[in-house]
């Protein structure tokens, strides 16, 4: 007898902790649903995550678009259950990783403009509200059973940084999307849980205003003397997302090797 398909589906799948964990997630057996928004001169990055799973022996569909787009959103969710249906199983695990806002501050500081409503709404409908949209789209296209469901947030849903402020906001709206659907999810067995990674040096990291503040920081405080690593939070989801981690839900998750830990 073929064993049932496990399907993972990745929003923000091309880069950082996205691209890390469908790798690892692939390497783990798991078929991949990726979601991602490049145009052609990052559109490679796609390809070679991608590649590699396939090269893995697992199924890798990628659907290249706006994933705070309602129509993007509902015409995708639709190519992912054909998929399902031709090829069996069902969505597993997902995982939500769009780090796509405004850095700005939130009143005129010096010569920078304080951010735009626009800019504000953007943003907390791109790295939170979107997170809702997809649970929620998912769930009534009925192709999520049993299922371990991640969202990234960061240390600075907890705290000040310059010109964070939008993504802060975001990031703590986010947390209470992920209890509230851990609670709603539950009878469903679907659990619900934040990931807050270290400081990793990504291309979200690389955008935020003081960003080598930031490392030198996280290097110092950090009891391994180095900044997380995208793999350090693939790995980590691969064993959460193991059978007996059913009653794991609602948290907030540090993986940052002990960094907020330290003085």
């Amino acid at each position: 007898m073929t064993a049932e398909r496990k399907w993972a589906l990745i929003l923000g799948v091309s880069s950082g902790f996205g691209a890390a964990t469908a790798r690892r997630l692939a390497a783990d057996g798991w078929d991949v649903l990726g979601v991602h928004l490049d145009r052609r001169s990052t559109l490679p990055e796609a390809e070679s995550v991608q590649s590699d799973i396939l090269k893995q022996g697992c199924q890798a569909h990628f659907f290249n678009g706006n994933a705070a787009s309602d129509d993007f959103r509902k015409d995708t969710i639709a190519a992912m259950a054909a998929v399902l249906d031709k090829e069996g199983g069902c969505i597993k695990l997902m995982m939500h990783s769009l780090a796509f806002g405004t850095l700005a501050h939130l009143v005129p500081i010096d010569n920078d403009k304080a951010v735009r409503r626009k800019q504000l709404e953007m943003t907390m409908d791109v790295m939170a509200n979107s997170f809702v949209y997809w649970t929620q789209d998912l769930i009534e296209a009925e192709i999520m059973g049993p299922a371990h469901i991640f969202a990234m947030t960061s240390e600075g849903s907890e705290k000040a940084w310059p010109m964070y402020g939008p993504v802060a906001a975001a990031k703590a709206a986010l947390e209470s999307y992920v209890r509230q659907l851990g609670r709603e999810l539950a009878p469903r067995d679907i659990t619900v849980n934040a990931i807050m990674a270290g400081v990793t040096q990504t291309p979200a990291l690389e955008k935020i205003p003081g960003a080598n503040n930031l490392i030198s920081k996280a290097l110092a405080k950090n009891p391994h003397s180095r900044l997380t690593q995208p793999n350090d939070v693939a790995e980590a989801i691969v064993e959460l997302s193991r059978s007996g981690t059913h009653w794991l839900n609602c948290n907030v998750i540090r993986i940052d090797g002990g960094e907020s830990s330290s003085a």
